[in-house]
């Protein structure tokens, strides 16, 4: 078999179709570039060769960008035969083409399948940009995950929303100072809330911060009220700047309790809370 020319009309396909056809446009040209990196892969003389040798992908490199484009370099094409021996055990089917070529361009530089397989689930369930996937790989949001939240998502079982807590959770801090207070802490949150609630993980909605609630002849304020679509319950935010106490797991309890009495409806989940308290000079989520 002359490898190159099959590398070759493969790539001429893709830039054909994706000239004069949009439907499938995607899927098309994710089917050509796995099929590019199996040829490659065999051109190298297998698997074991071609994760080291790269003197055949500068040969076809030149040629391919002068006979089909420029950008058929040499990093594409290592891109595309890591493309294809990341999924290679996998059926096609599964490789979701709901995602683009430049999603799977910021996934294949990793070899943690598990990892890899997380960053496609959400970039597919939360409908992300390819700039919103890189925000979350440089936030290292998988592996701020709980060891029990990863087991979870490789056994498929149902996630709740304790599963969803990353250790830590991300707080820019303007201020630069560790000795911060609760106030601060909780103005760094409403200014920036958007990404708060998606540190905290999908389908939350923000209420109303200083909530106010009367527990026997006093007024009490709830730090910050959410509530959760997806979970369909209330949840009650409190924060501290310090380490998780026992008397802070008690006040919060009573804050669900009240509001499980006096604001939940019948047809919603009992109410969830949630700590944010320093460890290691860190905000963590409990």
């Amino acid at each position: 078999m002359n490898y190159y020319n099959e590398i070759k009309k493969e790539l001429i396909d893709n830039e054909v179709y994706k000239r004069i056809k949009d439907y499938s446009k995607n899927k098309y040209e994710l089917e050509r570039y796995y099929n590019v990196g199996k040829l490659l892969v065999e051109a190298q003389g297998g698997e074991a060769r071609a994760r080291y040798g790269d003197s055949l992908i500068k040969e076809y490199s030149k040629r391919l960008i002068t006979e089909v484009g420029k950008k058929y370099n040499e990093r594409t094409l290592r891109r595309i035969r890591q493309f294809y021996l990341l999924f290679k055990n996998e059926i096609w089917s599964t490789v979701s083409t709901k995602l683009t070529w430049s999603h799977y361009v910021e996934l294949i530089k990793f070899d943690n399948v598990d990892l890899i397989s997380y960053y496609i689930n959400i970039s597919i369930n939360n409908n992300l940009s390819v700039r919103e996937l890189r925000n979350k790989i440089k936030n290292k949001e998988y592996q701020r995950l709980p060891f029990n939240t990863k087991q979870v998502l490789k056994a498929a079982d149902n996630m709740t929303i304790k599963n969803f807590i990353k250790h830590p959770i991300l707080i820019k801090n303007k201020y630069n100072t560790v000795n911060i207070t609760e106030r601060m802490l909780k103005n760094l949150i409403l200014e920036d809330m958007d990404s708060f609630l998606k540190e905290l993980g999908n389908g939350f909605c923000y209420i109303e911060n200083e909530y106010k609630i009367k527990l026997d002849d006093r007024y009490n304020y709830i730090d910050i009220l959410l509530f959760n679509i997806e979970f369909n319950c209330y949840v009650v935010v409190e924060l501290k700047v310090t380490e998780l106490k026992k008397e802070h797991i008690g006040q919060i309890e009573i804050y669900m309790n009240y509001i499980d009495k006096n604001v939940k409806k019948t047809n919603h989940n009992k109410t969830i809370g949630i700590i944010i308290a320093k460890r290691d000079n860190k905000f963590v989520m409990e």
